[in-house]
């Protein structure tokens, strides 16, 4: 995955629990994944364009 291994991911998550804290960092998942439904859902409609 990207070469990141599980001490790298422990260390990122525990870099954004004290930056946002942890009662702002389910909002920040959660704007994150419809950021990304939303990308996938308009490149899914350009192909259909095309």
């Amino acid at each position: 995955m990207f070469g990141i291994g599980m001490q790298e991911l422990i260390l990122i998550l525990v870099i954004c629990l004290l930056i946002f804290g942890a009662a702002k960092l389910p909002e920040i998942a959660r704007n994150l994944g419809k950021g990304i439904k939303e990308f996938k859902k308009e490149m899914k409609d350009e192909g259909e364009k095309k």
